[in-house]
């Protein structure tokens, strides 16, 4: 069941990134030779539209064979008037962000689903009160039931969190303790603390520690569209960010996954539930969307980079030039895909 769901929420999620770059290529008159599933030998194949729409072997990835574009050869130039290459930059840009735009819209519309469902979530219930802390002088105590900061109504622990972060002035806090609301005014203070980078930083805390208690929460359509774009917003940032500490060396490299690791996350979210298995979907298409518009040839990023360069200097970039810069794109991709299975691999033995 593992391995199905795997397979199939990825060729989900490869089918509406390249179904973004096929919609704005035929909106724009480009003819679109191939659309697949997968790379390799086509098991399937179906003629709609004047393309052929392919699963193919290797379920990992998929393409969209445009008139005029070609990734391994860049320099393939086609001049006909249904061809990539006639367009201007700026609609060849369009078609390019299509992909990943599209990637960002399936995490909205997955957020989204989840948001309406009902689901458990961490209540914002204090389990603990720290020593010496704002919390503790204002009188809050374990057990305590925060529902309400200033006039936010509070439901989960994240919601809490955010809205105690962002503070810098004294707020009112309401508690619900034995059935009975209370009300406290207490400021926060800055506290040492790590980020999700394990890197030390200074966050606005009350000094209070969550109790191990779920609530079932959903929302409405309007609370429900504002919490999945946050979501989508959130998620991008942190992948974002990732990629730059990664880059910067704070991140290991040992810490990159590849496709195994993907396949466990996925099938793990399966087993647990509907829910899981949306969030984890809506995370690895926020992660393809970024992915592909890193500054990399071969990648989308790289594909707009191009274009940007010659939306700016109008003229192409120098084919020796292209060609070069191509091999290293291709190259960067896969080194990364060796070592994310390397590092897979070396986690299962050690697992």
């Amino acid at each position: 069941m593992g391995t199905i769901s795997f397979l199939l929420v990825l060729s989900v999620l490869v089918f509406i990134h390249e179904l973004g770059h096929y919609s704005v290529a035929k909106y724009y008159g480009v003819t679109v030779y191939d659309f697949s599933i997968g790379f390799g030998k086509k098991l399937i194949t179906k003629r709609f539209f004047n393309t052929n729409w392919s699963l193919s072997l290797i379920p990992l990835g998929g393409y969209v064979r445009m008139k005029g574009q070609e990734d391994i050869d860049p320099t393939n130039q086609n001049m006909d008037s249904d061809s990539y290459n006639r367009l201007s930059p700026f609609k060849r840009i369009m078609i390019l962000l299509a992909g990943p735009g599209a990637n960002f819209l399936l995490a909205f519309v997955l957020y989204f689903a989840v948001a309406l469902m009902p689901h458990q979530t961490l209540s914002a219930t204090i389990g603990k009160v720290m020593p010496n802390s704002p919390a503790l002088q204002a009188g809050l105590k374990k057990g305590d039931k925060i529902i309400k900061i200033n006039e936010l109504e509070i439901k989960t622990w994240q919601e809490m969190s955010k809205e105690i972060s962002s503070s810098n002035k004294p707020m009112q806090i309401t508690v619900l303790r034995n059935g009975v609301k209370k009300y406290f005014v207490l400021n926060t203070k800055l506290t040492d603390t790590k980020n999700m980078f394990k890197e030390d930083i200074k966050r606005r805390m009350i000094g209070i520690a969550p109790a191990p208690i779920a609530v079932t929460i959903s929302y409405g359509l309007y609370d429900g569209m504002i919490n999945a774009y946050n979501q989508t917003i959130q998620s991008s940032k942190m992948i974002f960010q990732s990629v730059q500490k990664l880059i910067a060396g704070v991140v290991p490299h040992s810490e990159v996954g590849g496709v195994i690791s993907i396949g466990k996350v996925i099938s793990e979210a399966s087993n647990t539930g509907v829910v899981s298995l949306f969030l984890i979907a809506a995370l690895i298409s926020v992660n393809l969307g970024v992915l592909n518009l890193l500054p990399i040839p071969a990648l989308d990023g790289g594909h707009i980079m191009f274009n940007i360069y010659e939306m700016i200097t109008k003229r192409k970039p120098n084919q020796k030039v292209l060609i070069q810069l191509t091999i290293m794109g291709w190259v960067i991709l896969l080194g990364l895909m060796f070592l994310g299975l390397y590092n897979d691999i070396n986690r299962f033995f050690k697992g």
